[in-house]
């Protein structure tokens, strides 16, 4: 159904687009007001990976271009859409752990090369207080733990769904929706992607003095691929999680203070073969001081020694370290520990915003004793009007006197150039 919806929208906005000029009408009106949507993207990112066999290291050179429009209203109702395209210019890399025999020699930086429909959404407002989206869009719920766009790829996920937002009651928002396919970052010619199923969410906050309360589940069913390997498939992280999340800041004296806590408990849903009962909680405590923010936290993924608690919808890479070692949950669960200092200055030399972040990480496994080992992460920031440069690093070092290592030795390194408008 989402798919034929997605391509009666196509023909919606070609008439009209067709009949801009001609129409005197709600119609001709939304379309004088369609803004341009423009988005460039260079990035340069470096790998180095302890393997045995030796793996080269990863050069990683690609240029992302996306363009698109969004319309003004007619008859309560805009329209959304862009196209992106990934362009290669140093392919030493390995686009998808799922491909067999391309370029198995490197490391893998999820950046493929090619081309296809980012996002075509109808957006409707008819409905007193209440915000309707059909169509292939982008979807970033809460903190992006369990469902966001994965914008820091270069190929953003985007989902064919339908999302129902309601803020009729004074500080209460809900948020509901149904997902049929998942635009994953691999692209559309991987052979992990899309995942097809019948998945939904629904999410209700209510903005009190203290904070945001929310309480959230998350029903994710997919259907299982033929042909990838077995801890691929994503009939394996078909799930059903449900949880609550209390977020909110408050001054004492010269700091603000910032507190976050969330905790979920995880079982299996649909085909899923494994009989699953796993929990996660997250819990921060931040102080900001003038241009500094300080922040001490602890994320659990409780885990059985055969799977992990899995957030296979997230943005995974701000959670667990820039190096990515941890997308998928170990089997024995992750506690992960870290502190991150934030330093950011407006007005700096010619640049509206300077932001210099420095953060560690520290990983044990949760279902038994150990340790997984430790990462540091640095970035460079630097915002010039629609211009943003930014300068990343990350450093995970796994702990080599225990046998439950689970990833090996990693250096990444980004620089990366962003236009957006």
């Amino acid at each position: 159904m989402i798919g034929r919806n997605l391509l009666v929208m196509a023909a919606l906005s070609a008439v009209m687009l067709g009949n801009a000029a001609r129409a005197q009408s709600p119609l001709a009106g939304a379309l004088s007001e369609a803004k341009p949507l423009v988005d460039v993207r260079w990035r340069y990112e470096y790998v180095d990976q302890l393997a045995t066999p030796a793996l080269d290291t990863a050069n990683a050179n690609t240029l992302r271009l996306r363009l698109g429009f969004e319309t003004g209203k007619a008859w309560n109702t805009a329209l959304l859409a862009d196209f992106e395209v990934v362009g290669v210019l140093k392919d030493e890399y390995r686009e998808d752990p799922s491909v067999p025999g391309v370029n198995t020699g490197f490391p893998v930086v999820a950046d493929p090369k090619g081309s296809e429909l980012n996002r075509l959404q109808l957006t409707n407002t008819s409905i007193l207080d209440t915000t309707i989206t059909m169509g292939r869009q982008r979807i970033n719920l809460d903190d992006t733990r369990f469902i966001g766009n994965v914008g820091w790829r270069q190929n953003e996920q985007t989902y064919d769904a339908l999302r129902i937002v309601n803020r009729h009651i004074a500080n209460l928002v809900l948020d509901a929706g149904y997902i049929r396919y998942v635009h994953r970052v691999f692209g559309e010619d991987s052979p992990q992607s899309p995942y097809r199923g019948h998945s939904g969410w629904g999410n209700a906050s209510y903005q009190f003095k203290a904070g945001k309360l929310t309480g959230f589940a998350y029903l994710l069913d997919f259907d299982p691929i033929t042909g990838i390997a077995a801890a691929l498939n994503p009939v394996r992280v078909a799930t059903s999680t449900y949880g609550v999340r209390f977020a909110g800041e408050r001054p004492t004296g010269k700091l603000k203070l910032g507190y976050t806590a969330s905790w979920a408990t995880q079982g299996d849903r649909g085909a899923n073969p494994l009989a699953i009962d796993n929990d996660y909680l997250l819990l921060e405590l931040s102080a900001s001081w003038r241009q500094f923010v300080a922040l001490l936290g602890s994320e659990t993924l409780a885990g059985d020694g055969v799977i992990g608690f899995s957030t296979p919808l997230a943005t995974l890479h701000r959670f667990q370290g820039w190096a990515d070692k941890f997308l998928t949950t170990p089997a024995n669960g992750i506690d992960d520990k870290y502190a991150q200092l934030t330093w950011l200055n407006k007005g700096m030399g010619p640049f509206d915003t300077v932001t210099l972040i420095a953060a560690y990480h520290l990983y044990e496994p949760e279902h038994v004793s150990g340790d997984y080992g430790d990462e540091l992460n640095l970035s460079l920031a630097a915002k010039y009007k629609r211009f943003t440069t930014t300068l990343k690093y990350a450093d995970y070092q796994a702990d080599a006197m225990t046998p439950l290592a689970v990833a090996r030795d990693t250096e990444k390194f980004w620089a990366q150039l962003e236009f957006a408008y």
